[in-house]
């Protein structure tokens, strides 16, 4: 069942990414590349969006993106640094307030999208900072804007850092490596 579990997962993973990110991720790995080719046969409709990454359940990444090609490099580059974290990723700031308020245990680090459906990564850092019970977790904000006055505001608001994504896959490995320093310090 665990390997009838792992294929789900990773087609959930395959699935939903774009052309040429599948193809990019699936070059790398024969067995991404082969659940690639057959993942048509499992209807979408047994598929979850909003899948978890196999860890060990020891540490949990909160996850506030609602693009999924970013979603699909961030599982795949966080995978391959071979960290045993659970990612769980949720496509709108409403539905991360949620998930935190009714999580029983809390994540060791919430990575928020800047331009998020509902509310921006600096209204949800606004929502998280009147809650004490969130002060201690690291929250980083990632976004495609360079702007000083975002990155500050985010930072008044309690974000740990102001992330620019990358646009090439070595430098999304370095600051993957970064955001999982969080967890482990």
């Amino acid at each position: 069942m665990v390997n009838g579990s792992m294929i789900i997962i990773l087609s959930i993973s395959i699935g939903n990414c774009s052309q040429s990110a599948c193809n990019q991720i699936s070059e790398k790995n024969p067995i991404l590349k082969y659940i690639y080719t057959i993942q048509k046969i499992v209807p979408q409709s047994y598929l979850s969006h909003n899948a978890v990454t196999p860890g060990n359940g020891s540490k949990t990444i909160l996850i506030g993106e609602d693009d999924l090609d970013d979603q699909e490099f961030l599982k795949e580059i966080f995978s391959s640094i071979g960290e045993a974290f659970t990612y769980e990723f949720v496509f709108n700031g409403g539905k991360l307030l949620e998930y935190l308020e009714k999580a029983e245990h809390l994540p060791c680090l919430i990575v928020l999208d800047y331009n998020m459906p509902e509310l921006n990564g600096a209204e949800i850092l606004a929502q998280l900072k009147k809650n004490d019970r969130y002060n201690s977790i690291p929250k980083i904000i990632w976004s495609t804007s360079n702007s000083t006055t975002f990155k500050e505001k985010c930072l008044e608001l309690g974000a740990n850092d102001y992330v620019v994504k990358p646009s090439n896959v070595s430098d999304l490995k370095d600051i993957a490596r970064y955001m999982l320093s969080f967890c482990n310090g």
